[in-house]
């Protein structure tokens, strides 16, 4: 496998990821500039977290509109090859349409930054088949809007087509309002695309891929696409 970040103006978590993919994983990485219009060829591209372009207007719209390379991430996506959006890189895969939905401000209208927990909801795609049935992840989040919405028959296709990726969870698996740290939708915390090749979510599993950083939870994402 070979992989990419995707760094945007703004981006603060590109060095995170090239980190744990080319040194913690063993996967050859190289960085993409938003400019580049032509892309290598590689397996996995990886849309960090940060604040593209200074999430001016709202986060991730300014990249999904001018950034030159959404061609080309437009173009290794229909060609089937994989792509993780995390955080900030999420809500850029929303506003350019790759995902479905949107993502509003967090319900506490604050910046949230701590660990949480996910209970896993499918095994079924590239990036969770290493994962148990309902596996709980401890990760971290870092967001002022990761408060996932979409309408109620968007909601129907992504339950009728196994497509939640993760729900935020207790440690033992429960849903509720108390364990939903930003009032997302039916406890969305990531999603699939149809095709089951893109996944945007808003917890960072770079940043617990390691157990210096008291999770390594993370491995788990990253072991599934190494199959």
């Amino acid at each position: 496998m070979k992989a990419a970040v995707l760094v945007f103006p703004g981006s603060n978590c590109d060095s995170d990821c090239f980190y744990v993919l080319n040194e913690v994983m063993g996967i050859p990485t190289q960085y993409i500039w938003h400019k580049d219009k032509n892309f290598p060829r590689v397996d996995l591209i990886i849309l960090p977290g940060g604040f593209s372009y200074g999430d001016y207007i709202r986060a991730g719209v300014i990249a999904k509109a001018l950034a030159p390379t959404m061609e080309a991430l437009n173009r290794h996506i229909k060609e089937g090859r994989l792509v993780i959006g995390i955080c900030n890189g999420f809500q850029i895969l929303l506003e350019a349409g790759f995902l479905p939905g949107a993502m509003l401000r967090n319900r506490s209208l604050s910046f949230i930054c701590k660990h949480i927990f996910l209970r896993t909801e499918t095994t079924n795609s590239p990036f969770t088949r290493d994962c148990a049935d309902q596996q709980i992840l401890n990760l971290p989040i870092a967001h002022g809007e990761g408060n996932y919405f979409c309408d109620t028959d968007t909601l129907k296709l992504l339950q009728d087509g196994d497509r939640i990726a993760f729900r935020y969870s207790s440690e033992e698996g429960k849903l509720g309002d108390e364990f939903n740290p930003n009032g997302s939708v039916n406890h969305i915390a990531g999603i699939l695309n149809e095709k089951r090749n893109v996944l945007g979510m808003m917890p960072h599993p770079e940043r617990s891929s390691e157990a210096i950083l008291s999770s390594e939870d993370g491995r788990k994402i990253w072991e599934s696409l190494l199959g």
